[in-house]
């Protein structure tokens, strides 16, 4: 379940759907509160159009400079929705010209800050609009990362999301990094921008600008009192009225399908999401774009890989290996080997991984083998108790596995024996 609406022209429209709250017993609801790039990108009588009208939208807050709006364009008018303009940043600046030695993270997060208090007045009206509209609503930007994301931790950390959460969701720009930098060189006859970190959303930056704001406010609610004047309670609790649901009692069920090659890209997508999901709780296992096209390819020529999907979306995979000489050294062909065990962050069914997992020992069994094995990052003693939970046990460690990407590294070997 892809937070992220595939348009043609629009590369970082995404729901804000489905995120817990901290006490576990509500999220956000889908289809209510989205955030985007520019939608001066869109056209009339297109079918990036046709989809925009479908999801409902009644009000757009555009958050750019209003000589952004006349130069790059507005959404065009329509009598389905609203438009407002409220600029939250007053002082511009341009990340295209800043030089390699720039760190995005703490950079980024002393402009937010700017932003966050010279922007009060537009940010005070923006939330409102948030809290006290009822039908959908969209705020956009020009890539949808920065003063969208500033916007999107405020609403979500009023409606009481954790922290780790809400920059996991600044970072999934990072999915439309690639695409957001190829319109830029369209702009610019073809240039790349002198700075690395453009178009980049690196988990740091939101970590430091939050770190800011509670170092000089406190909370982020008192940062709505102090600097923006309104009762944080009355704000909270309207948001919370209009877009939270109670978590779902029951959930479709999943079904599972050995992957083609026409599967490659949303395996690639899924494996990028789930290492943001991992960056943003500073787990260091995977990253985005460690597994590229090439890999699963691979990986269904000599092995299987599957996926989950409810409804016909997907919402976890997993690959099955034959053999693994790098983690387990040479074996007679007695098991399979389960490796990329990922779900969907935030939208597939809970015990999802569960599920999968008992599916792979199934296919596993079915080949006649007689243990499912797996290793986990030696460093990594949640996953390790994850897997013990589901029936595995620890039978060795490997302290210089080598997987072929970097340097050699210590796993965990766990093995279940089937049947």
């Amino acid at each position: 379940m892809d937070r992220h609406i595939a348009f043609e022209t629009l590369h970082n429209f995404r729901d804000l759907g489905w995120y817990r709250t901290a006490d576990g017993r509500s999220r956000v609801r889908a289809g209510l509160l989205y955030r985007a790039d520019s939608l001066g990108k869109l056209t009339e009588n297109t079918p990036d159009w046709d989809l925009f009208l479908s999801l409902g939208v009644r009000t757009v807050i555009d958050l750019r400079h209003p000589w952004e709006a006349e130069g790059r364009g507005r959404i065009p008018a329509h009598p389905s929705f609203a438009y407002r303009n409220l600029s939250i940043e007053h002082r511009p600046y341009d990340q295209a010209v800043q030089t390699a030695d720039v760190d995005p993270g703490p950079y980024l997060a002393e402009r937010y800050m700017e932003v966050a208090e010279d922007g009060t007045k537009e940010i005070r009206e923006a939330l409102e609009l948030i809290a006290h509209t009822d039908a959908p609503l969209v705020f956009h930007c020009a890539s949808g990362k920065d003063r969208t994301g500033q916007l999107a931790a405020l609403v979500l950390g009023l409606l009481g999301v954790e922290e780790q959460v809400i920059v996991e969701d600044f970072s999934l720009t990072e999915l439309a990094t690639d695409a957001l930098l190829a319109d830029w060189r369209a702009r610019n006859d073809g240039r790349t921008p002198a700075w690395p970190g453009f178009g980049r959303a690196p988990a740091s930056a939101m970590r430091h600008y939050l770190a800011a704001v509670d170092s000089r406010y406190g909370s982020t609610r008192n940062y709505v009192a102090q600097a923006l004047g309104l009762d944080p309670d009355a704000v909270a609790g309207a948001l919370r009225d209009r877009l939270l649901e109670p978590i779902p009692s029951a959930w479709p069920e999943s079904t599972f399908h050995r992957s083609t090659p026409e599967d490659v890209p949303a395996l690639v997508r899924l494996h990028d999401t789930a290492a943001l999901w991992q960056s943003a709780r500073e787990i260091d296992q995977w990253t985005p774009g460690g597994k590229t096209a090439a890999h699963f390819h691979t990986r269904m020529r000599e092995g299987e890989v599957w996926l989950a999907r409810v409804a016909g979306t997907v919402t976890g995979a997993w690959e099955i290996w034959w053999d693994d000489p790098a983690a387990w050294g040479p074996r007679p062909p007695d098991a399979g080997y389960v490796h990329r065990l990922m779900t969907a962050p935030h939208t597939s069914p809970p015990a999802t991984g569960r599920r999968m997992l008992a599916e792979a020992e199934s296919r596993i069994a079915a080949s006649g083998r007689a243990y499912a094995r797996l290793d986990c990052l030696a460093s990594n003693p949640r996953l390790r108790a994850y897997y013990e939970s589901a029936g595995y046990k620890v039978v060795g460690e490997n302290r210089a596995k080598n997987g072929g990407q970097g340097s050699p590294y210590a796993v965990t070997l766990l093995e279940k024996r089937l049947g």
